[in-house]
């Protein structure tokens, strides 16, 4: 079977542009990054794939979900609590796929199957959010264990054995090891979500986010499909939240908060609705944007999260479309070389039009 490129189309180019982008992450990283900056960038790939599976539920299936935090913080509970009570990391990480995805479809089938309009849904998600934030705060006493892993309530848990070696235990990968899992596991989901987006299952979901009611005039199980597109973009999240503790052994309940839950939705909105790489340069410049704002004079001053939230704001009203849709239009304006043959033939009638007009 012959697979035909067209690098004049702009998926194309920006496939292959992500994945070089991605290799180079991956092969030249832990040549140039000491230690400490090796274990920012893994923090760095746990919240850019968090980011992406909102993004892909949001911007591809039209489902906003203020709860993408409750499927992280599943994630790495699942984890945490597997790791211990087994020894062993081959399983937990396995787990923090499948608890996540299984609690969203559940919570799906009730929504979607419920009918429930966009601003319930969204209300929804955000109550169980608080729900999980609050309960898991409370476990702080002997009762709240599973088998050998107590939760420790809001000071979390702590000395979380991190990844090793498929089958050997008492073979634990060191921090270059866990960044190239990392890089590796990131390169796996992004690309995974753009085949899955160019399958008839992805086609279907996009037409349902563009009208949802057409979709359902031609046959498509819409609940079906919306429940599944939740299913997938919870794995994502559990999995990022298993990358998120392997970054520093802990976890607490903070990993359920209301503040990490709008965070996302920022990430998101300031990368681009609707694009998959949007949302992982946005929750990378986000983040670093916040630690560079703690470190300046102005800090001791001045709060910090008013002067991040400022920029925020300045920036959505800016910006509305988002950091790469925004790219995209500057370059096709000013960049006529970018152009495709098909969009300079578009541009050339546009200006012949207004000329004769």
């Amino acid at each position: 079977m012959k697979i035909a490129l067209n690098l004049e189309d702009w998926s194309t180019r920006g496939l292959i542009l992500v994945g070089l982008a991605m290799l180079a992450l991956l092969f030249v990283g832990p040549q140039i990054f000491d230690l400490f900056v090796l274990l920012k960038v893994i923090l760095l790939i746990s919240t850019a794939m968090l980011a992406l599976s909102l993004g892909f539920i949001w911007g591809f299936g039209g489902i906003l979900c203020f709860g993408q935090s409750v499927f992280f913080g599943l994630g790495g509970y699942a984890y945490a609590i597997g790791v211990i009570n087994i020894g062993e990391s081959t399983v937990p990480i396995l787990l923090s796929v499948l608890v996540p995805a299984a609690f969203a479809m559940m919570l799906g089938y009730f929504m979607f199957y419920g009918r429930l309009s966009d601003i319930y849904l969204a209300v929804v998600t955000l109550a169980v959010t608080l729900i999980f934030y609050a309960f898991m705060r409370s476990t702080s006493g002997e009762e709240y264990h599973i088998g050998s892993a107590r939760l420790m309530g809001f000071n979390g848990i702590s000395s979380i054995p991190g990844f090793n070696w498929p089958g050997f235990p008492d073979s634990p990968l060191w921090p270059d090891d866990i960044y190239y899992v990392s890089v590796v596991l990131l390169i796996l989901v992004y690309f995974g979500l753009r085949y899955l987006l160019r399958t008839h299952f992805g086609r279907v979901v996009v037409a349902i986010r563009e009208n949802e009611a057409r979709a359902e005039y031609l046959g498509y199980d819409v609940r079906f499909y919306k429940t599944m597109t939740f299913t997938v973009g919870a794995a994502v999240a559990g999995l990022a939240g298993c990358l998120f503790v392997n970054f520093n052994n802990f976890i607490n309940p903070d990993v359920f908060a209301l503040g990490l839950a709008a965070q996302i939705i920022m990430w998101v909105l300031i990368g681009g609705v609707g694009t998959l790489v949007g949302p992982m340069l946005g929750s990378v410049a986000l983040q670093m944007l916040y630690n560079w704002l703690g470190t300046q004079k102005f800090a001791d001053f001045l709060n910090t999260y008013l002067v991040f939230g400022a920029i925020i704001l300045v920036f959505v009203l800016a910006v509305p479309q988002g950091l790469l849709p925004s790219a995209r239009a500057l370059a096709l304006r000013f960049l006529p070389w970018v152009r495709s043959q098909e969009e300079q033939e578009t541009a050339a009638r546009a200006r012949e039009s207004a000329g004769n007009g």
